[in-house]
C-alpha cells in the first residue's frame, strides 16, 4: 500500500512563500515520477509541476513557471514544492501524486497518476 502525506499548507499574504512537502511510504519512491496538482474553488484539478524519477527533469504549468520549484529527495522519500511570489489565484487544495508507469517522462495527465495524497490547503490573501 502506497501512501502519500502532504504538509506545509497554510495562509499567506500575496507575495509570500510556502513550501509543501509530500512523504511517500514504501521502498519504491525512486521509481515514481512525481507531481503536484491543485484544485481551486469551483475549478477542476490541474497540473502544477512534475519531476522525473531521478529528479533530472522538471515540468511546470505556465501559470507557475518562474515562481514555483519542484524537487525531490530519494533518500527521504519526499517531494517538495517551493512556492514563491504567491498570488490570490494560487489558492487551492494542493495534492501530490505518483506515477508508477514505466516511462521516465513526466506528464500532466491526471489519469497517469495512480497514487494520491489527501491534499493540503493553501490560501493566499490579497
Amino acid at each position: 500500500q502506497v501512501q502519500l502525506v502532504e504538509s506545509g499548507g497554510g495562509l499567506v499574504q500575496a507575495g509570500g512563500s510556502l513550501r509543501l512537502s509530500c512523504v511517500v511510504s514504501g521502498r519504491t519512491f525512486r521509481s515514481y515520477n512525481m507531481a503536484w496538482f491543485r484544485q481551486g474553488p469551483g475549478k477542476e484539478r490541474e497540473f502544477v509541476a512534475g519531476i522525473s524519477r531521478s529528479g533530472g527533469s522538471t515540468y511546470y504549468a505556465d501559470s507557475v513557471k518562474g515562481r514555483f520549484t519542484i524537487s525531490r529527495d530519494n533518500v527521504k522519500n519526499t517531494v517538495y514544492l517551493q512556492m514563491n511570489s504567491l498570488k490570490p489565484e494560487d489558492k487551492a487544495v494542493y495534492y501530490c501524486a505518483a506515477d508508477p508507469g514505466p516511462s521516465s517522462i513526466v506528464v500532466a495527465t491526471i489519469s497517469k497518476y495512480q497514487y494520491w495524497g489527501q491534499g493540503t490547503q493553501v490560501t493566499v490573501s490579497s
